[in-house]
């Protein structure tokens, strides 16, 4: 695989796919895990026109799919400017823009893993995935072993970190 330079990049079809399933799908606005803010549909937290989402909010399927994207792409390039020169394969691009939807490009304009890229240092960026303060929901660890109230981040970022790791294995660098 080549990196390419990410201002000719966007979020692929199955990217995209998988981000919703990871995120998950509810009809009507709750916190998915104690202490969070309410979401809708795959794991949105504002609408399209820009207001938060209130407990109870209801989402079609069809406004979801369109809320996610409207959402992706205000971030893809905000989050795209962060990383001057920086190339990336589309499998990394994917990875960190799953992260982003989830954490927010506010966190990732401070986040080792940008700072990491933006050095040339893509491993290291992956290792940054797995640090403590992306494993807590409103102070709980959710490494916990077998806890039932925010298992899922900790094994998203797992799954993001593999992919990272098999991204730079598959690297022509």
């Amino acid at each position: 695989m080549r990196r390419l330079a990410i201002g000719g990049i966007s979020l692929s079809a199955a990217g995209f796919i998988a981000l919703v399933v990871s995120e998950g799908w509810i009809d009507v606005a709750s916190p998915p895990v104690q202490g969070d803010r309410p979401t809708a549909g795959f794991g949105s937290t504002y609408h399209i026109d820009g207001t938060p989402v209130k407990a109870g909010d209801k989402l079609t399927p069809v406004q979801a799919l369109q809320t996610a994207q409207s959402h992706i792409s205000k971030d893809e390039q905000r989050f795209r400017d962060s990383l001057p020169g920086v190339e990336m394969t589309q499998a990394e691009y994917d990875n960190y823009i799953d992260w982003v939807y989830q954490y927010g490009i506010g966190r990732w304009l401070d986040s080792p893993m940008r700072f990491s890229l933006i050095n040339g240092n893509h491993a290291i960026a992956c290792d940054a995935l797995l640090l403590p303060q992306y494993q807590t929901v409103a102070g709980y660890d959710c490494s916990t072993p077998g806890n039932k109230r925010c298992y899922g981040v900790y094994t998203r970022n797992l799954k993001r970190h593999k992919t990272c790791l098999d991204a730079q294995e598959k690297t022509d660098d």
